[in-house]
């Protein structure tokens, strides 16, 4: 999947540790939907404290910047809102990184995340229904119009992938029904 070749930088090193993690955010978008630009990855990683060694030695200091050790180890111990940045030193990309901590719905998206190719390789993306109840609270948050035309494309394209049921259950639970009509508006 040409859209993700460029982030199998740190896709691979995450495949190689066996650490299970989702791509969400606007490469997923991007995925179920159009294709737009976008220079960072997002990823849902279930990194736990004994994993953290491991996960500093995969990614080389001399080609990546990693956080120290202690910053990520305060983040793995939060219960939610864990959160790191890696950057590519050559490339200037970066993967933005949430640790699903306790967050029942980064498990539910990591235990129903879906394989995709990308340079030979599998990587795992979150589902649909999950990257568009986290673009409706993002856009709560920022009020980013982006947003809502991923969610819009999404629609448009991947409309028979997606669990409405289940979406709709989420998007209540989560308040986000006024932002959820705002998408569905062309």
């Amino acid at each position: 999947m040409q859209e993700l070749d460029a982030f199998n930088i740190f896709l691979k090193p995450l495949n190689d540790l066996g650490i299970p993690y989702v791509i969400t955010g606007a490469v997923a978008a991007i995925i179920y939907g159009e294709p737009r630009m976008t220079h960072d990855l997002d990823l849902i990683l279930h990194l736990q404290r004994k994993d953290v060694d491991r996960f500093i030695r995969q990614f080389s200091e001399t080609e990546f910047y990693v956080p120290p050790e202690e910053v990520i180890r305060v983040e793995v111990g939060r219960a939610s809102r864990g959160h790191m940045n890696i950057i590519h030193l050559n490339s200037g990309l970066r993967a933005d990184i949430y640790l699903a901590g306790k967050d029942n719905l980064h498990h539910w998206a990591i235990q129903h995340r879906r394989p995709v190719t990308a340079a030979g390789e599998t990587v795992w993306i979150a589902p649909p229904e999950y990257v568009i109840v986290r673009k409706l609270q993002y856009y709560r948050e920022g009020g980013s119009e982006k947003h809502l035309q991923d969610i819009r494309n999404m629609l448009e394209t991947s409309r028979e992938e997606i669990d409405f049921p289940f979406l709709e259950e989420k998007i209540k639970e989560f308040k986000l029904q006024d932002e959820w009509q705002q998408a569905q508006r062309e």
